[in-house]
C-alpha cells in the first residue's frame, strides 16, 4: 500500500478539530469575555391598556357607545406622559391607543347622541292614531 510522503501510519495522529483553522480565536475565547446584560425599561401598563381599549373600541365600540374609545384617549395621554423621559417603554402603544381612540370616538359619540335623542324625541312625540 502506498502512503503520502511524511505519513507514518504507526504514529498517532492529532485529532481533527471540529472548527476549521483560520483567523478566528478558539471557541473558548468568547466564554472568557465578560457578559453584559442590558435590561430593557419596564413597559407602561397604561400605554398597553390604551392600545387594548383602542382595539376594543374599533371592534366593538359601536355596541358599547364609545366608552372604550374615550378610555383609550385618556389612558393614551397618561401613557405618553409616563413614557416621556424614557424610564418606561411603550410610547408606540400609547400613540396607537390615542390614534384608534380619536379616530373612533367622534363617530361613537355621534351614534350615542343620535340613539339617545332619537329615543327621547320618539318617546316625547305622540303618534297619531287613526280612527275609522
Amino acid at each position: 500500500m502506498s502512503y503520502q510522503p511524511g505519513y507514518d501510519p504507526t504514529r498517532p495522529q492529532p485529532p481533527i478539530s471540529a472548527f476549521p483553522a483560520g483567523p478566528y480565536p478558539p471557541p473558548y475565547y468568547h466564554q472568557l469575555l465578560p457578559q453584559v446584560v442590558v435590561q430593557a425599561p419596564p413597559s407602561s401598563s397604561t400605554a398597553t391598556a390604551s392600545m387594548v381599549l383602542g382595539i376594543l373600541g374599533v371592534l366593538g365600540g359601536w355596541c358599547l357607545f364609545g366608552i372604550p374609545c374615550v378610555l383609550a384617549v385618556i389612558l393614551g395621554h397618561v401613557g405618553l406622559h409616563e413614557t416621556r423621559n424614557g424610564t418606561k417603554s411603550g410610547r408606540g402603544m400609547a400613540v396607537t391607543g390615542l390614534i384608534l381612540g380619536y379616530v373612533f370616538v367622534g363617530p361613537m359619540i355621534a351614534l350615542t347622541v343620535m340613539v339617545f335623542f332619537g329615543g327621547v324625541i320618539g318617546a316625547a312625540t305622540p303618534t297619531p292614531t287613526s280612527t275609522p
